[in-house]
């Protein structure tokens, strides 16, 4: 679900002129049977060390449980979700520790639309009705935003989603002939 806004954009909902680099680089991985971008940014690094701090925050904030959660999967394995944390039996927790200048733009209310794909995504995947998006950083105010289910989002996003995987899989299908040796998923 984080990288929707790679096939839809989140404003027009239409399709994504990056999706195409997006297939090659699934397909690339696929065949190769590891993941392209092994590295993680310095933020990134910095996100996942202050996730706990955030959720802390937002236990008490909330008065709640955050139950840490996987990789969660469609039925049919081809979509896949990663929440952050369960909340209850309806809820999801997104938590972004963003750079300075992005926390700040979400202060101002005008980053609303910048994860909309995928939260949204994380509702479809997960059949929940709304996630909280926890904007943190330790020396700024925190932004708590809750979304709710838009099932109209969600049909246009699983349509385009859709088409993706089935062109996905026609690639898939008429690479393996020429790839046999590297399909790590026919040799395993």
């Amino acid at each position: 679900a984080s990288q929707f806004h790679r096939l839809l954009t989140p404003r027009t909902r239409k399709p994504s002129s990056s999706a195409d680099g997006y297939a090659y680089e699934l397909l690339a991985e696929h065949f190769l049977g590891v993941p392209l971008d092994g590295a993680s940014s310095g933020l990134m690094q910095r996100g996942t060390q202050m996730e706990e701090e955030a959720c802390y925050w937002y236990e008490l904030q909330q008065d709640v449980e955050a139950t840490p959660v996987g990789f969660c999967l469609r039925d049919d394995g081809k979509v896949g979700a990663s929440p952050d944390r369960l909340i209850g039996d309806d809820g999801l927790l997104e938590i972004k520790c963003h750079a300075p200048k992005l926390h700040i733009a979400y202060l101002l209310g005008e980053a609303a639309d910048e994860h909309v794909l995928q939260m949204q995504g994380q509702l479809w995947v997960t059949g929940r009705r709304w996630v909280d998006l926890l904007c943190y950083h330790p020396d700024l105010p925190p932004v708590l935003l809750r979304h709710t289910r838009d099932d109209l989002l969600i049909a246009e996003m699983a349509e385009i989603v859709e088409a993706f995987v089935v062109r996905l899989e026609a690639a898939k299908a008429k690479l393996r002939p020429m790839l046999p040796l590297v399909d790590r998923k026919e040799v395993a």
